[in-house]
């Protein structure tokens, strides 16, 4: 398979109006202002300002938030990319927003993913796309954007932006943001690297963004975006909703990476290496902090499922259905529940949710053929 350069229709949203991207008022995606809030704060570690969020609610010139999201193609996905902006793009339509998100091609030719060839990042890009609809995505309200279409498209509207923002800030504040592309802020970048904070903080604006929606990695862009709206003297500033990193499988790693592919589960992996991954998985008896099997069933299986379910012989205390993490954790702090009867029920749970996904590269040629593709390319 050749996929061609440019993206194709299968994947790339046309150009839509918010008007017919948003939710139907009459379907049960119409909640009421308090739901509304609940829903968004549950996806968030971290929001800045919850007030501004309800305000931004309450607006009817604005009864259909805009929400951004994005991702720079660059490899194979695991399921904390998968599945948690999965649970968090369907809480935000329910919750009765516009999700846009941004297909970052060229932000990863800047970051020199994949070695900066833009082909093999957009084929990256669509079979990452082709994931989250088999995943379960609800795409109603939601619109991909490739940036440089976009960007070509609006051209002097975006770099005059870029620009501006460049221009009010010092290349030390800019620096600063350099971690968001996974870069120490002291490592030696390139001119283009320290391009790229300027760059996401215009496509907040560029967007017209009343929500920023991205990992708690991606914190100090979007706060500059709001410190550019006190320079520019802006009264409505970018809501900023974080969302928990998860960690990798192993002790002490912060963050999932691609990279220790023994550390991550990927969205294809079938059952064998999902179960073995988790067997492998630091999962410490009684301790609850920094565990993180327990951080996977607290943002990925109850989120997905509302409860988890231990199957265990009667002598080591029976089949058990947990429906809230403060009880899990309680009786795992206690020793009342133990690695052994976890890490089997989080392995069923996480293959139950993948199966639609794995059916999906199965069955389409398609999806197959583009999974082959990234395969082979070199991350």
């Amino acid at each position: 398979m050749d996929p061609s350069l440019a993206p194709d229709a299968s994947t790339a949203a046309a150009s839509v109006e918010p008007s017919q991207l948003a939710p139907d008022a009459s379907s049960s995606s119409a909640y009421a202002e308090d739901e509304r809030f609940a829903l968004l704060m549950s996806i968030g570690e971290e929001c800045i300002q919850p007030n501004e969020l309800r305000l931004l609610l309450q607006n009817k010139e604005k009864p259909f938030p805009i929400c951004y999201d994005g991702f720079e193609p660059s490899g194979r996905m695991h399921i904390a990319q998968g599945i948690v902006k999965t649970i968090n793009v369907n809480k935000m339509i329910r919750a009765g927003c516009i999700v846009k998100i941004w297909i970052a091609d060229w932000f990863a030719q800047l970051n020199n993913k994949m070695g900066g060839d833009l082909k093999k990042i957009q084929t990256v890009g669509r079979y990452m796309i082709e994931i989250w609809k088999a995943a379960g995505m609800n795409l109603d309200g939601v619109e991909f954007l490739w940036s440089s279409e976009e960007i070509n498209k609006r051209a002097d509207e975006y770099w005059t932006l870029v620009m501006d923002i460049a221009r009010r800030n010092k290349v030390k504040r800019i620096t600063r943001c350099c971690t968001i592309m996974g870069r120490a802020d002291n490592e030696e970048l390139t001119a283009a690297q320290i391009f790229y904070p300027c760059m996401q903080c215009a496509d907040i604006f560029f967007l017209e963004a009343d929500i920023c929606q991205l990992g708690m990695d991606q914190r100090k862009v979007n706060m500059l975006a709001r410190e550019y709206c006190d320079d520019i003297k802006r009264k409505d500033k970018p809501i900023i909703l974080s969302h928990h990193m998860l960690p990798g499988f192993k002790e002490g790693q912060e963050k999932m990476s691609k990279s220790d592919p023994s550390s991550a589960i990927f969205m294809e992996d079938d059952e064998a290496q999902v179960n073995l991954k988790i067997k492998q998985a630091f999962c410490p008896p009684n301790i609850v902090e920094g565990n993180p099997c327990l951080e996977y069933i607290k943002y990925i299986v109850f989120p997905w499922f509302e409860r988890f379910e231990v199957l265990r012989k009667e002598k080591n205390g029976g089949n058990t259905t947990f429906l809230s993490m403060d009880d899990l954790t309680a009786d795992y702090a206690s020793g009342a529940l133990h690695p052994a009867d976890v890490k089997p029920a989080l392995a069923k749970a996480i293959n139950e949710i993948l199966k639609p996904v794995r059916e999906h590269f199965n069955t389409s040629k398609e999806a197959k053929d583009l999974l082959d593709t990234v395969k082979k390319y070199r991350v």
